[in-house]
């Protein structure tokens, strides 16, 4: 049986059973805990609802009710009319709003997301507390999920329920690579959007790989003559607006820099940080440029100067620094890196002390610009418990890689490319669904050392022609597997909410992809409600 609010109440129309049978809502992702106040009621409200933070007024949220009153209600509800019952004044409801902490600091990765949501029958307010800002916009998208438009009484019901509600990992993000493609600021913004609906609390932003830099650089301005053209570019401006414009959705941009490899783009406008010019990857060693470049690139995302005002560019405290994929072949080929190896008595091990020179290297920048460093399971593959402590090991490899990570000491972020690769597009919602982080652990007390995982976007064959649909509905299973206590996870209940939640990312504007599909992208092949779309 659907849980779909919005299938119940079509049905409803159709077969002339009362809205009042109404019982479960359809919230994605699914909640700690929620308690139906009355399984048999519903509560009608208008659009002309009244939000009200105590305390007074804070801009961040102000900003949120705008959004969400237009997210919420769709559809206006008639004009307040005392000869109409359906439109009287009990029908037009408070929302109160209680955040303990009102600052509106950018969110750190320990920043708390819980709310408490109430709905019940005999009062004209919906309660809504949460610890600061960022549980209340946690809160507020659970709220429009649950609110929803009765055609038949030209009103709008929610069910009566008492929602207490945190996320199980600090660390959900999805990574989008704009650098095999470049992908539209506006399409970044949308992006985030939809990571916001799902509560996912990151965009992990792959901004320049091999292939392109588009990345504006106030430190090494000649960088991004390594973009594909310059139309295709993002300024300083773009990225301070951007990363503000997630912050008011709690969504939080970490940055990555891959670093030594995949920066042969880099070479288009500083050449000599290469190793040849016709050999251009891994970063040359030996260069005496190429340690302040990037020193200067990881100092200007921590410290920037705009309109003579000092800027954090990118607040959040993880910095992924990459460290895979490193291909020792033009360090053989160059007798000038060969000769600084010499000179650094790393004969006999030359390319692997060369890999930590970088690997140290920029995980010390991190550190010493109050950052913590992320890098690739590469990393750990090379170096084991010879790393920085503080480093953060990000795994993509196969999901028995993370238990050696955390018995080792290292916190870790998953993102297993069996089960989480998003360009993997047989890979079905199911599968990233039951990916558990902590199954293939051998030692429990471990666990606490996951902050939590990504769905990865890698752009290969991907544009703005089709991201969204290859991305959703899929990454929110992911985002449930994050956020959900692991004993409420079922993949047979969520089934049917995940069908209601691809179709409310559809009506708002989100092109995810059928549910069923087999393979992502597909468009459905035949006429039907979006409920009830067929496998490709």
């Amino acid at each position: 049986m659907l849980s779909c609010v919005g299938i119940i109440l079509l049905l409803c129309s159709l077969i002339n059973i009362s809205v009042t049978t109404l019982v479960e809502p359809s919230i994605w992702p699914e909640p700690m805990s929620i308690t139906y106040k009355n399984e048999s009621a519903v509560k009608p409200i208008s659009s002309q609802v009244v939000w009200k933070t105590m305390g007074g007024d804070i801009d961040t949220l102000n900003d949120l009710y705008q959004r969400y009153s237009k997210i919420m209600f769709i559809h206006p509800t008639p004009d307040k009319d005392s000869n109409n019952e359906n439109n009287n004044n009990d029908l037009t409801k408070t929302i109160v709003v209680e955040v303990k902490d009102r600052s509106e600091d950018y969110p750190k990765l320990e920043t708390s997301e819980y709310y408490e949501l109430k709905i019940e029958e005999n009062s004209s307010e919906i309660y809504l507390t949460a610890d600061n800002i960022y549980g209340v916009i946690r809160g507020v998208e659970t709220l429009a999920q649950i609110t929803v438009y009765d055609f038949d009484e030209l009103v709008y019901r929610t069910p009566l329920v008492s929602i207490q509600d945190k996320p199980r990992y600090l660390h959900r993000g999805m990574l989008l690579d704009t650098a095999r493609h470049f992908q539209p600021i506006t399409y970044l913004r949308k992006t985030i959007d939809a990571l916001s609906f799902a509560k996912y609390n990151v965009l992990h932003w792959h901004v320049v790989d091999t292939q392109s830099f588009p990345f504006q650089s106030q430190t090494s301005p000649k960088l991004w003559e390594g973009a594909y053209t310059k139309n295709e570019r993002y300024s300083t401006q773009d990225m301070i607006s951007l990363v503000e414009y997630g912050r008011k959705r709690g969504v939080k941009v970490m940055i990555e820099f891959d670093v030594p490899g995949h920066q042969a783009s880099w070479c288009t406008g500083y050449p000599q940080i290469c190793p040849s010019t016709s050999c251009l990857q891994p970063l040359n060693p030996a260069s005496e440029d190429t340690m302040p470049l990037l020193q200067g690139l990881l100092k200007e995302c921590t410290q920037i100067m705009t309109d003579g005002q000092k800027h954090e560019l990118f607040p959040y405290e993880l910095i992924h620094l990459g460290g895979d994929e490193v291909d020792y072949t033009c360090w053989n080929k160059s007798p000038e890196i060969n000769e600084w190896q010499k000179q650094q008595g790393y004969e006999g091990n030359g390319n692997e002390d060369t890999y930590k020179y970088f690997v140290d290297g920029v995980s010390k920048m991190a550190i010493d610009l109050n950052r913590l460093p992320v890098q690739w399971v590469e990393v750990f593959e090379h170096f084991g418990s010879n790393l920085r402590k503080d480093t953060i090991v990000h795994v993509w490899k196969e999901k028995s890689t993370l238990d050696g990570v955390v018995k080792a000491g290292y916190k870790a972020l998953l993102s297993n490319q069996n089960d989480w690769y998003l360009d993997h597009e047989t890979t079905s919602w199911e599968t990233m669904y039951n990916n558990e982080p902590t199954s293939e652990l051998t030692d429990p007390s471990t666990a606490s050392l996951i902050l939590g995982g990504e769905s990865c976007m890698w752009a290969e064959n991907v544009d703005i022609s089709v991201l969204e649909n290859t991305v959703w509905p899929r990454a929110a299973a992911v985002a449930e597997r994050l956020w959900t206590p692991m004993d409420k996870m079922n993949v047979e209940r969520a089934a049917d909410r995940i069908e209601t939640f691809r179709c409310l990312l559809a009506t708002r504007g989100v092109g995810a992809a059928p549910v069923k599909n087999h393979y992502a992208r597909k468009a459905p092949r035949e006429p039907g409600s979006c409920y009830d779309q067929r496998r490709l």
